[in-house]
């Protein structure tokens, strides 16, 4: 019942009375195998989450400033978010005009995180991110699809993709779009750093799952995707604001979240 039920509805709406009505998606869980797997702890275990559709726009943000005036650019704590912060905004309240069926970009993770839990939500987490990008628009995991993994990879060769629209790619298997090709996105532990099973009982990580030599354990042909995206992850402090980062949120499955389908 439930797979007919993920076949059959594009998008749901979640009531939640400190929420907005928001469209988003039912990611059916099961295994995968994420970038850093190793040994017999390779494969990872996700379950049922609601992932938003679309990333946050322009438009998005600029609604959800002005009903929290904390994280205005003028009045945001500085510890939360450095110089570059909505620096491209006119004003507290008025984001550029031709950006606003753009990705909101320009946010730091602490601004990324308020705007999820005020619309009763939250970022979603890396396996979970991760999990849904792994899905091409007939395949929940298309990761042996040579084409599909050269689209992606190309795709990040493109440049200012950050001024695309929203929503005007295909969906993916789960009826997300622009997980891929727009904007690097926040998830909620971006930060977390990789350990193998020796490194949970000696306290150090492995340096082999770092830089070129983390590719000698990849183990399926989106992993080079998947580098530059842990790489660019390893990158960030939670107070960056930068021009190619976005974000979306998501949500737990569970019977407290009441659904409607239309």
């Amino acid at each position: 019942m439930r797979k007919l039920i993920l076949l059959m509805a594009g998008f749901f709406l979640i009531s939640n009375a400190s929420a907005q009505t928001i469209q988003m998606a039912l990611i059916e869980g099961g295994n995968y195998t994420p970038l850093y797997g190793v040994g017999e702890q390779s494969e990872t275990s996700v379950g049922d989450f609601y992932l938003d559709k679309l990333p946050v726009t322009y438009a998005d943000f600029q609604e959800f400033v002005r009903k929290h005036p904390k994280w205005q650019k003028s009045n945001v704590t500085k510890l939360f978010a450095d110089s570059r912060y909505l620096s491209n905004w006119e004003n507290d309240l008025k984001a550029p005009a031709n950006l606003m069926d753009k990705p909101i970009t320009m946010v730091s993770w602490f601004a990324a995180k308020a705007y999820c839990e005020c619309q009763g939500k939250r970022l979603p987490t890396v396996d979970e991110w991760e999990y849904a990008a792994m899905a091409s628009t007939s395949k929940r995991d298309a990761r042996s699809d040579s084409l599909y993994n050269v689209s992606i990879l190309r795709s990040y060769e493109q440049p200012k993709t950050y001024m695309k629209t929203v929503g005007n790619s295909e969906s993916n298997y789960w009826g997300v779009q622009d997980m891929h090709g727009m904007v690097w996105e926040w998830t909620q532990d971006f930060n977390s750093i990789i350990l193998t099973g020796e490194s949970r009982n000696n306290g150090n990580t492995d340096a082999g799952l770092f830089c070129a030599a983390g590719a000698i354990g990849a183990k399926d042909m989106m992993n080079y995707a998947a580098f530059m995206r842990f790489a660019m992850r390893s990158s960030l402090k939670a107070n960056f604001s930068l021009t190619t980062l976005g974000f979306r949120c998501a949500k737990d499955a569970g019977p407290q979240n009441q659904l409607t389908f239309k």
